[in-house]
């Protein structure tokens, strides 16, 4: 699900809500520079409110959009009415803060179903389900990898490859780590039916 809402105006207040976020714990994972300024400014906001952010991405430059991408803390399903509650309140705090001059827009939005692995306990939530990965330094003479995840802990995610070994990636040198969506991860997905 994204909610997104209309471009700020100058100085970024967003006129609605767009894409979603939070969290604060391993949020903050491979954040850095403008991204990790942004994360550590909304990240205990959106944690008083419940929810956990997931990523956060400044994209373009001329007029730049903020992507912010949460979770509710108590697992459930993300609504329209989240993503505006949080883009009023990441609008607020960035307004302060100020990271980026000029016009800006706010996106807030779910991390959805084939959502990117970017704290531990996303590798973990998600073990036994298919992913692709990408590295910035070589691992075993690659830099991207497909497999099975395996789960993970503070340092390493890990993966089973299609040809049954297994790589342990530093999670501080993920590029970008996303799960691919499959019948399986829809099922599983899926919230549960009263009766079921």
């Amino acid at each position: 699900m994204t909610c997104i809402p209309t471009s700020s105006a100058l100085g970024g207040w967003p006129s609605r809500a767009a894409f979603f976020v939070l969290d604060t714990q391993n949020a903050l994972l491979n954040h850095t520079g403008l991204e990790g300024r942004i994360a550590a400014a909304v990240g205990p906001t959106l944690g008083g409110m419940g929810y956990e952010l997931v990523r956060v991405a400044v994209l373009g430059r001329e007029k730049p959009t903020v992507q912010i991408m949460a979770d509710r803390a108590d697992g459930a399903l993300i609504a329209v009415e989240d993503c505006e509650a949080i883009s009023h309140a990441v609008g607020a705090v960035l307004d302060v803060d100020d990271p980026i001059p000029g016009e800006w827009t706010l996106e807030v939005s779910s991390a959805g179903i084939d959502r990117p692995l970017t704290r531990v306990k996303d590798w973990n939530r998600f073990s036994g389900h298919l992913a692709r990965a990408e590295v910035n330094m070589p691992v075993d003479g690659r830099k991207r990898f497909s497999g099975i995840v395996l789960g993970a802990d503070e340092e390493h995610g890990r993966l089973r490859l299609d040809d049954g070994t297994e790589i342990a990636l530093p999670l501080a040198d993920v590029k970008k780590a996303r799960l691919v969506l499959t019948d399986a991860l829809i099922e599983a997905s899926a919230p549960s039916r009263p009766g079921n």
